[in-house]
């Protein structure tokens, strides 16, 4: 069927190049030596270390130039190299010592590390709240990506009695209205294996796909479980009482007014904060 380079002969090609034991891809994983395999899992496991360090310690791990003459490479550049410098196994196998092609240190390769720490955690919390009751907390913002993100929080109590505060994730949401972040929580509690039935406490902000009488994200919620108890964001209502105060009354309107001119005049000037300081003592 078709003569030389069409699309049929370079499949049966192809299909005899990979039938020939010597060029198949099982023939060249097995030429890889015991050494070669130590080696990568020496490699991998300097940059794990490296990852979990930053990651404890919320520190970035990139920047701009991490060239070999740049200097200052990146705290995960550098903590590597510093590793490099006191351990002699793993200078042998990494960054100029390792293949250009397998040295473990792009960055898809840090953010797969950091999602399965990630995917860990969240594994541990979910375990830790099992079949008991929590409390969700969800808000929206957009990041400077012009991208719609939702965060979601946990709140439940532990086996000693202690209160936890559990971030779990931010999901990327299309659109503000209700359905999406509905269908976001669906489907984050489905891969985590927790269940509307579970939640026994709200809490939003004041946006109107939040909190509405009607078709609200709270409304959805109350839908599937009706032992769900909504509580408006304190921080947000204690916005909105300061501003409708201020309206009502010139006092506290003079007084805001103000506090805002002082607090960017003072800010301002790294003087004008020393007079502060010295007034004050």
């Amino acid at each position: 069927m078709g003569g030389i380079d069409s699309f049929h002969d370079k499949a049966k090609e192809n299909c005899e190049f990979l039938l020939k034991e010597k060029q198949s891809i099982s023939a060249a994983f097995k030429k890889q030596t015991k050494i070669e395999e130590s080696n990568y899992k020496l490699r991998l496991g300097a940059s794990i270390w490296c990852c979990k360090f930053l990651l404890k310690n919320g520190l970035p791990f990139r920047v701009h130039d991490e060239s070999s003459d740049s200097l200052n490479r990146g705290l995960f550049m550098e903590l590597l190299s510093f590793l490099r410098d006191h351990n002699e196994g793993i200078h042998n196998v990494t960054l100029e010592n390792a293949p250009q092609d397998n040295q473990v240190t792009c960055s898809r390769t840090q953010k797969q590390i950091v999602e399965c720490f990630s995917t860990d955690i969240v594994v541990d919390i979910c375990k830790e709240i099992g079949k008991d009751v929590f409390s969700l907390l969800v808000d929206e913002s957009r990041d400077v990506s012009k991208k719609e993100q939702m965060t979601i929080v946990l709140w439940y109590v532990d086996n000693f009695g202690v209160i936890k505060e559990r971030f779990i994730g931010v999901v990327h949401v299309k659109d503000t209205s209700s359905l999406t972040p509905k269908a976001a929580i669906d489907d984050v509690f489905t891969r985590k294996s927790l269940s509307v039935s579970q939640v026994r406490g709200q809490g939003y902000d004041g946006a109107s796909n939040m909190r509405r009488a009607f078709n609200c994200l709270k409304a959805l919620i109350l839908q599937e479980n009706d032992s769900v108890h909504y509580v408006h964001c304190f921080p947000h209502q204690l916005q909105l009482v300061i501003v409708g105060v201020a309206k009502k009354h010139d006092g506290v309107d003079d007084f805001f007014e103000q506090l805002s001119l002082v607090v960017n005049v003072v800010a301002g000037s790294c003087k004008r904060q020393d007079m502060l300081r010295e007034s004050q003592r």
